[in-house]
């Protein structure tokens, strides 16, 4: 069983979430910081070391060439420097103060380099520590060779270090907390905002569209999350608009032809005797046809609204047209002139090319006086289909509005040609759908209604 995450936690969970994130990413930065520190100045002090004990070897190896030197050296600095001068049989011949006796504390040999090497040596035992940084200098004496071993204790840098690492180990901490403190007070008061444009959101509902976000005074992400989600709800309003304007469109037309279905029907069921079905039949079957196109179209502007996947492929447009003229020419008595048809290869959807084909037609059919005149071309790879009638034609003003759906011109409704005022609308998103574009001309008289459509090769 899934259980609710709590309101309040999904409300706090991005700031802890950014809150826990800034909190490692702080202490993962502290304790690199704090290794490198630790590290870069081990080597330091240890370089130093190194230093020091080349320097006494070259003060003892000089002082030795100039003559032998005491049995027992004098210690310098702290007094923790370990020297022995060892000749060439590995007899101690020279020590400092603080080596015990004559064994043998050091066997690597010296190094002639203009830089000496310095090695890390163990278990020396003196003053207890455990490691030491030794350095071999050559020398020599009336012709005998001697080797000065110089040693540093590196105690004091581990006691040194030691005690930062402790005082490290107990800073760290304390600074992380305070850190991830002022980023909880910073991401919370950065969150503010988004919260209260979540909150503004959840109110929005389908019957307030018209409302806005607050858009933050700041030109930064937030202000472009508020400006997008304001762009976002004048969309939805707008379509919201169009859909509720279609749906009372939808339902106006249909109304007036099941009203007069119902009540043609109604007196037939009530008079029986005087129904007259010789003169009603007719026209109750030209209502229940014009219910059957309104109910058809509605039906594809559903489906073109829905955005469906159009079954396209390589189909002869030319074709298409002479069918649909063919079709045509048997419901009308107008001429209807397609010489002028030429071939034409499209990529597209071939039900629905011959749907725009059709509705153009039956459109013309409706307005022409006495002839309509179709003609099709490829010009520059776009198949150009031309669809004029002799009729009134459309105004200029009015060239765009007649694709709007439920639309009819003054002319169109006083000469009542029971058109739905959905077959121009249906042309264009079809044609939209192929990538191609419909345009209403002059004729002189008349309209021209221009579809082109992107060609391919024959």
């Amino acid at each position: 069983m899934r259980v609710p995450v709590p309101e309040w936690w999904a409300r706090r969970s991005l700031r802890l979430k950014l809150t826990a994130a800034a909190a490692l990413m702080i202490a993962a930065a502290l304790v690199g910081a704090a290794s490198l520190l630790v590290v870069w100045l081990r080597a330091s002090l240890i370089s130093g070391l190194d230093q020091t004990a080349i320097q006494q070897a070259q003060v003892i190896a000089a002082n030795q060439e100039d003559g032998d030197l005491p049995r027992i050296l004098p210690l310098s600095g702290d007094g923790h420097t370990a020297v022995q001068v060892v000749d060439d049989v590995g007899a101690v011949r020279s020590s400092s103060a603080n080596v015990a006796d004559d064994s043998r504390l050091f066997t690597f040999a010296p190094d002639t380099s203009a830089t000496p090497h310095v090695h890390t040596v163990h278990d020396v035992p003196l003053d207890g520590a455990e490691t030491w940084r030794a350095v071999a200098m050559p020398a020599r004496t009336d012709g005998e060779p001697r080797t000065v071993y110089v040693a540093v204790p590196t105690a004091p840098v581990d006691r040194n270090l030691a005690a930062l690492t402790a005082g490290l180990a107990i800073a760290v901490p304390p600074a992380v907390a305070l850190l991830t403190g002022v980023v909880w007070l910073l991401t919370g008061r950065a969150l503010r905002p988004v919260d209260a444009l979540r909150g503004q959101t959840a109110e929005i509902t389908t019957f307030d569209l018209g409302r806005r976000l607050d858009v933050p005074p700041a030109e930064d992400a937030l202000g472009r999350l508020a400006r997008t989600l304001n762009d976002l709800l004048a969309r939805l309003d707008v379509a919201t608009r169009q859909q509720r304007q279609f749906v009372a469109d939808a339902a106006h037309e249909l109304r007036s032809p099941l009203s007069s279905l119902h009540t043609q029907l109604e007196v037939a069921v009530r008079h029986p005797g005087s129904a007259g079905w010789d003169t009603r039949g007719p026209a109750l079957i030209e209502e229940s046809e014009r219910l059957s196109r309104l109910v058809d179209d509605l039906l594809r502007l559903a489906r073109l609204d829905a955005r469906p996947q159009l079954r396209k492929r390589p189909v002869d447009l030319d074709e298409i047209v002479f069918h649909e003229v063919c079709h045509a020419r048997l419901h009308t008595p107008l001429l209807i002139d397609r010489h002028a048809v030429g071939a034409a290869r499209v990529y597209g959807d071939g039900d629905a090319l011959a749907r725009v084909v059709r509705n153009l037609l039956d459109n013309s059919i409706r307005y022409a006086v006495v002839r309509i005149d179709v003609s099709l071309r490829v010009r520059d790879g776009t198949a150009c289909l031309v669809v004029a009638d002799d009729g009134p034609g459309i105004p200029a003003a009015d060239r765009r509005r007649v694709f709007d759906r439920f639309t009819r011109l003054d002319g169109a409704r006083a000469r009542d040609t029971g058109g739905s005022g959905l077959g121009l609308a249906i042309v264009r998103d079809i044609v939209a759908a192929h990538h191609g574009r419909v345009d209403i001309e002059d004729n002189a008289p008349g309209a021209r209604v221009v579809v082109h459509v992107p060609a391919t090769d024959l």
